[in-house]
């Protein structure tokens, strides 16, 4: 950054990193320890999981642009349907092999950048989804730790995350702002798709 000079090239390489940082080639799922209980190692567990986090912010971001209805029900409903998937991850023994976190990226950060106009109950139903499909891996990942009260971390901090994130986007009211917010979106369907390459490699 020069002055007021803008360099677009950098964005591809930031891109990449990150879809390398979220692809190792072998990784087992692990639950991080705060030590101050299993709510927080939940919390921490989300935070720290960038293939949950940028999906449920593209989802936070997608809502928001969508308006305050969109918004509402996936701040109440993602929480819910993760919570309720991961119960199911915690007692179904099931080894997920699709790019999951991939995809998400992909469908979810296509959608923010190209700002499609989609009613409420499509909203509903992708918050439902993205609930339930990586609730149940969160759930598969801390049975045997930090298990349903982990789940509630996880739950309350995935509520946190997209109240903040929604209610920021629905109060852009500038072009130029919701411009900025479906660039936000298309970095992440690029790391999808950078992902997506990793995983066929």
């Amino acid at each position: 950054m020069n002055g007021n000079k803008f360099y677009p090239g950098i964005f591809p390489g930031l891109a990449f990193g990150i879809a390398v940082l979220c692809s190792p080639s072998s990784a087992d799922a692990h639950l991080v320890t705060t030590g101050m209980g299993p709510v927080y190692d939940g919390i921490g567990h989300f935070l720290l999981t960038p293939e949950d986090l940028v999906p449920v912010l593209a989802l936070a971001i997608y809502a928001g642009l969508r308006g305050a209805d969109s918004g509402r029900r996936a701040m109440f409903l993602l929480p819910l349907a993760w919570f309720i998937g991961g119960l199911a991850g915690s007692v179904v023994n099931v080894t997920v092999s699709i790019p999951i976190a991939a995809i998400s990226f992909l469908i979810l950060g296509g959608l923010v950048a190209a700002d499609f106009c989609l009613p409420a109950a499509v909203v509903t139903g992708l918050a439902i989804v993205l609930g339930g499909v990586h609730g149940f891996l969160n759930g598969a990942a801390l049975k045997e730790s930090a298990g349903m009260i982990g789940l509630m971390g996880i739950m309350l901090m995935v509520f946190v995350v997209v109240t903040v994130v929604s209610a920021f986007v629905i109060s852009l009211k500038r072009p130029w702002e919701r411009i900025v917010a479906r660039v936000a979106g298309s970095w992440i369907a690029a790391v999808g798709l950078l992902m997506i390459g990793w995983a066929v490699r």
